[in-house]
C-alpha cells in the first residue's frame, strides 16, 4: 500500500514533469496543490493522475474570487492514503467554461451540475444538464454562490 508522502513525492514529480506548465505548492504535510494554467490541462492531467494511480475525485468545489477579479477558480481534490492532490484550474466569471470529466470518471457529474448551477459555469460534455439542488423553476442567470448574488432577487419572485 502507498503511503501518504509516496504518494504526494509522486504526485510532485509527475506535476513538475508536465508538459505543459504547472505550479505546485504544498500548503499543507498531507496536500499538494497543482495550479494549472488553462483548462485545455484538465483533461489530461486527470487522465494522467488516473493512470498513475493517484487517488480518488472526492470532491470539485468552486469559489468565486469576486467581480474585481473576474475569475472562479474551480478545485478538483483527489485523494489517496491520507493525501489531499488538489488541481487548482482558474477561469472567467462571463461565459467561464469547463471540459467534463464524465467520460474519465462518471460519478463527477454530481459534482460538475452544481458547479454549473451554482455558479453558472459551462461544463462541456454534461450528460444531464438539468438542475440537481435548485427548484426546476429557478431563475435563469441566478447563481447562489456567486459574491454578487442578492437573495432579495429571489424573494420578490415568489
Amino acid at each position: 500500500m502507498i503511503t501518504t508522502e509516496e504518494a504526494l513525492t509522486i504526485a510532485t514529480e509527475f506535476a513538475e514533469n508536465w508538459l505543459w506548465t504547472t505550479e505546485t505548492a504544498r500548503p499543507e504535510q498531507n496536500r499538494l496543490d497543482i495550479t494549472l494554467t488553462t483548462p485545455d490541462d484538465l483533461i489530461p492531467i486527470v487522465v494522467g493522475l488516473r493512470v498513475k494511480r493517484l487517488g480518488y475525485l472526492s470532491a470539485i468545489s468552486g469559489l468565486d474570487l469576486g467581480a474585481e477579479v473576474d475569475e472562479f477558480e474551480l478545485l478538483y481534490h483527489f485523494c489517496i492514503a491520507a493525501a489531499v492532490i488538489t488541481l487548482r484550474l482558474r477561469i472567467p466569471r462571463k461565459n467561464g467554461s469547463v471540459q467534463s470529466l464524465c467520460e474519465i470518471i462518471p460519478s463527477a457529474e454530481a459534482f460538475e451540475r452544481e458547479i454549473s448551477e451554482m455558479f453558472g459555469v459551462t461544463v462541456i460534455g454534461l450528460r444531464n444538464p438539468e438542475h440537481l439542488y435548485l427548484p426546476d423553476d429557478w431563475a435563469e442567470d441566478q447563481y447562489p454562490l456567486r459574491k454578487d448574488f442578492d437573495p432579495a432577487v429571489i424573494r420578490s419572485s415568489t
